[in-house]
């Protein structure tokens, strides 16, 4: 009994999927009050687990809850609560509105599993439970669009899970354990014979989490999904499902890799510092060219994935702030995010568009709307007083910190006949401070981004409206957009909590 009160939060959203479609089947009534409830009551015994202090395990050691599952927990919650609320409008008008507050509980319990899990086994029995419930969530419109989108999600998420196997497979062949404590070990005792073998395996993990971060190469699938997903899945894989992501990615190298202090850390360090890059240039790239406002935001979560993967780098490479960087970045582009994508689901549903043309006069239409959609998108950019700068400095201060701590040195330079030492000097130094190029491009990537967003904001406020009819929200969409307009002014202003939060959460991984 006791393991089951450890996965309690996780249990309670499950067994709520399955009493909301027996209801959903069984006939017509009211759902939306037992999803509340259920994510609610979800949401205060993870609190409690987290006020008591101990770390506990269950099944064996396979889950663990500490004040790193609880901080994601939270999120987690919160943020199903916030898609819900926001995109409840849309929810209620369908047919189905019983099979998607099924598949979201089911999903984010298994999401809450996912941040508890401490073995790859159930890594990757959590995992697919919470993807299976988001490739049907993709496609549950039965449109032309929706149902393309379900189907490329699916295809890819299956060849994700495949090589993510594969490389689990390699892991428990090396250290002969499933646990991230055994691996842990193995790693920590492996002969340099092994070094090859296992970067190889680690390397396939990494490409098959890198499909639920979304980051460069295992990025294809998100522009598509985010643009032919109805706004409320959208908002909620942008959100909930990448913080899962970038959580398990954390405890798997943190804790199975031995972060920083393993002899291949260097290995996964530069592997994340090239990801973050890429990811960053062609998420902001390819969003300069678009006018479909979820196909933009899609590209934007790219290049979103590539600034937290710069923590991961500075994990790797070191840095005592990389994984509370990482957690506070995903506590604030959550409050920002879902701001947008609830101002998105708004106005779309009025207007009849995604295309950024069509937000022309917004600020005359809906200045509710406007002011905060705008709000967002300056902390999607990173501008001062928003809680996205912050963000984006702690980030990028952890990295920084990082390369000049990183024992990683090059003789590059002295290999290069002929060079005068200075040059040669100069190489090596900057081959050792390769997280500082990192940030620089990450600088960069945020003036190109500022061009896009800005582009957005200035046709909501000075463009002229097509009509001059106000835009009327109901006053729940309306309440969820002021709180995560709240949260993006409060964590740039006053980001002390949220960091000190990050911070416990982050030390439950040592």
């Amino acid at each position: 009994m006791a393991d089951f009160v450890v996965i309690a939060p996780a249990l309670i959203l499950l067994l709520a999927s399955g009493v909301v479609l027996f209801v959903a089947i069984s006939g017509p009534g009211t759902l939306r009050p037992v999803v509340l409830g259920a994510l609610v009551i979800a949401g205060v015994f993870a609190l409690a687990q987290g006020a008591g202090g101990q770390n506990a395990e269950a099944f064996g050691g396979a889950v663990r809850v500490d004040a790193f599952s609880v901080f994601f927990a939270v999120l987690i919650v919160a943020a199903t609560i916030a898609v819900i609320l926001g995109g409840s409008e849309w929810i209620e008008s369908r047919a189905q509105r019983g099979e998607v507050y099924g598949l979201m509980l089911a999903s984010a319990g298994a999401m809450l599993l996912l941040t508890q899990s401490n073995d790859l086994i159930m890594i990757f029995v959590a995992l697919e439970t919470t993807s299976i419930a988001q490739f049907i969530l993709a496609g549950i419109a039965r449109d032309a669009r929706s149902s393309e989108a379900g189907l490329k999600y699916l295809l890819t998420g299956s060849v994700s899970a495949a090589v993510l196997l594969y490389g689990f497979a390699f892991l428990f062949g090396l250290s002969g354990s499933t646990s991230l404590q055994g691996i842990a070990a193995y790693v920590a005792a492996a002969p340099e014979g092994g070094r090859l073998a296992l970067l190889f395996a680690f390397a396939l993990v990494a490409a098959g989490f890198g499909f639920k971060m979304a980051i460069v190469p295992f990025h294809a699938w998100a522009p598509d999904v985010y643009q032919g997903a109805p706004t409320v899945v959208t908002s909620f894989l942008s959100v909930a499902s990448k913080a899962a992501g970038f959580a398990i990615v954390l405890r798997v190298f943190y804790v199975g890799l031995g972060g920083g202090d393993s002899y291949i850390a260097n290995d996964w360090a530069i592997m994340f510092g090239v990801l973050a890059a890429l990811s960053m240039t062609f998420g902001n790239l390819a969003a300069l060219m678009q006018t479909d406002v979820k196909r933009l935001l899609g590209y934007s979560s790219i290049a979103q994935a590539g600034n937290i993967a710069v923590g991961l780098a500075a994990v790797a490479a070191g840095s005592t702030n990389g994984a509370s960087g990482v957690l506070f970045f995903l506590g604030t582009y959550a409050a920002t995010n879902l701001g947008a994508f609830v101002c998105v689901m708004a106005v779309s549903q009025r207007i009849g568009s995604d295309q950024i043309r069509d937000y022309a006069g917004l600020a005359r239409r809906s200045p509710w709307l406007a002011g905060i959609l705008t709000l967002c998108l300056l902390s999607l950019t990173g501008i001062p007083p928003t809680a996205g700068f912050l963000a984006k400095i702690y980030i990028f201060n952890s990295a920084i910190q990082a390369s000049g701590a990183s024992e990683f040195t090059s003789n590059l330079g002295a290999q290069m006949v002929g060079a005068p030492p200075f040059v040669a000097n100069l190489v090596d130094g900057v081959v050792e401070r390769w997280l500082v190029l990192v940030v620089v491009v990450a600088v960069l990537n945020t003036a190109i981004s500022a061009f896009y967003y800005l582009r957005w904001a200035r046709t909501m406020i000075l463009d002229e409206p097509p009509e001059t009819s106000a835009l009327r929200v109901p006053a729940g969409v309306q309440g969820v957009v002021a709180v995560a307009a709240f949260g993006v002014v409060l964590f740039g202003l006053a980001p002390t909590p949220l960091i000190t939060a990050a911070q416990h959460a982050a030390a439950a991984l040592h």
